[in-house]
């Protein structure tokens, strides 16, 4: 089963990072950081580590896990984390440079129901137990790290 590790990034100023993805023929659409467990991973957290360092040049505290989604082939792991530092021209991934990829542009989004239903979240569950988490304030003190 391919397993892939996503964070929610909250921003010193509760904004969330999310990656704005626009490919040819495609509306536009945005989705969290993160990306594969590969082998040499030690363990699922250090697997997103590598892949915000990859993906945003940036560390962050992991909170804990939010969500999970699952399939036959596949299992998605969405993280609460914090982040005080990032570098978008400093990403290293190599999707970045893979032909036909279209382009990547990070922004930040307040994190609110509203932040999130202004943009098309994907996938679509994550945004849906986003706006549940913000709603019943899962989101707030416990994104802090003790």
């Amino acid at each position: 089963m391919i397993e892939r590790v996503r964070a929610v990034l909250v921003t010193a100023d509760d904004k969330m990072l999310v990656i704005r993805r626009t490919k040819p023929g495609i509306p536009v659409y945005w989705v969290l950081p993160g990306g594969g467990v590969e082998e040499g991973d030690a363990s699922r957290e250090a697997a997103l580590h590598r892949e915000i360092h990859e993906e945003i040049a940036g560390k962050a505290d992991i909170i804990r896990l939010l969500h999970t989604m699952e399939s036959d082939d596949e299992r998605q792991l969405f993280y609460l984390a914090r982040i005080a530092t990032w570098s978008f021209e400093d990403r290293t991934g190599p999707e970045f440079s893979a032909e036909g990829r279209g382009e990547y542009a990070l922004e930040e989004i307040p994190l609110t129901a509203e932040g999130v239903d202004s943009i098309n979240l994907k996938p679509e569950e994550i945004a849906h137990a986003l706006r549940r988490a913000i709603g019943s304030g899962m989101l707030g003190a416990g994104a802090r790290p003790s």
